[in-house]
């Protein structure tokens, strides 16, 4: 089933200079192919939407300021299974716990900066997009 997710890849990854070694293994994996791609700055009214189901958390505050904290990079991403796929290939959100040849396994340092962003559901994908890149339906 051919699906769209959205990918964000986080500031730490663009400072870190991963942008093209993340994006390379999107573009490697068969039928996935990355339909958008923008790199920009997410303001507070942004993020406000994308982390709204956090709101009041310890973690809240922290990661808001993390993501304004630099540009990222948004992609579309579709593909057969793309949703579960990305996920798969960013690993958990621990960096310990991730998989050698996994985004956060290879590159992964804490888990507050993680380097990467993936919906997590068909429903959250609709969500995100609809924030992000509210031009493609």
């Amino acid at each position: 089933m051919t699906q769209r997710t959205l990918v964000l890849l986080k500031p730490d990854c663009v400072r870190r200079g991963l942008v093209g070694e993340i994006i390379g293994r999107i573009e490697r994996k068969a039928d996935w192919g990355i339909t958008a791609l923008e790199m920009r700055t997410l303001d507070r009214s942004i993020l406000e939407q994308h982390y709204a189901e956090h709101v009041g958390r310890p973690f809240y505050e922290p990661l808001v300021a993390f993501m304004s904290s630099g540009p990222v990079v948004a992609l579309v991403v579709e593909g057969e299974r793309v949703i579960e796929g990305v996920r798969q290939l960013a690993g958990p959100t621990d960096p310990i716990a991730a998989a050698p040849g996994s985004i956060r396994g290879d590159f992964g340092t804490i888990v507050r900066e993680n380097l990467i962003h993936a919906s997590d559901s068909e429903e959250s994908a609709i969500r995100e997009l609809k924030i992000f890149f509210p031009g493609i339906s």
